[in-house]
């Protein structure tokens, strides 16, 4: 007697050939960590519990402490000017950053001069959030005597943020990241309102080529 051959639906076949033919993740191949980059008001205890960091001791103005990010910085020269690729955080950063200190104000607007110039090809340069300069935090001080990885230029001991403290009239001002050594050894994320700081620019990027 004759058999009717049994097939599965087409749409099981495509299924099956969808699940069978997709690409296999290797566990070694982690996702880009995301960083905020729009800016906020916050206070110190919100960037007290921001992601991705580790804290050695906590103050009303910021906290001393190091990222735990596991970056992967390539230093690369676009259009003639050097620029560093974190593959980890998917961000480029200014290699090195201006060379004087300087106010907050006077920060942003250093910045906007450097989108005028179109530093690397680009004008969307821009101050870092708080997480953004925080993932620069290393645990380990480097030969020119900072807590950065020697990648990036040793004359930037601390940079601006585009983020602002909102703390009720306490220690107004915006936030900034230090590479200095600090209490316990660490570094630092503090508030300041009109002291002096260097300037690092970031860019985000969707992807890195």
């Amino acid at each position: 007697m004759y058999k009717m051959k049994k097939y599965l639906p087409l749409h099981l076949v495509i299924i099956s050939f969808v699940l069978l033919s997709a690409p296999v993740i290797k566990a070694e191949e982690k996702p880009q960590i995301v960083l905020r980059s729009s800016y906020r008001d916050l206070i110190a205890l919100q960037v007290q519990y921001i992601s991705n960091i580790f804290i050695v001791n906590k103050h009303n103005y910021g906290f001393y402490g190091y990222s735990t990010i596991n970056n992967s910085y390539e230093n690369k020269s676009v259009s003639g000017d050097s620029v560093v690729i974190d593959h980890a955080t998917g961000l480029v950063w200014h290699q090195s950053g201006s060379d004087e200190e300087m106010d907050w104000p006077k920060a942003k607007q250093w910045v906007k001069d450097l989108n005028d110039n179109g530093y690397a090809g680009y004008s969307d340069w821009r101050l870092p959030t708080v997480e953004e300069a925080i993932s620069l935090l290393e645990p380990n001080i480097n030969p020119s005597g900072l807590y950065v990885d020697p990648v990036f230029d040793a004359k930037q001991t601390g940079i601006w943020t585009g983020d602002e403290n909102d703390s009720a009239g306490f220690m107004d001002g915006a936030w900034s990241v230090r590479f200095t050594g600090g209490y316990g050894g660490g570094n630092a994320c503090w508030v300041y309102d009109n002291a002096g700081n260097r300037v690092r620019p970031v860019r985000s990027v969707n992807k890195i080529q």
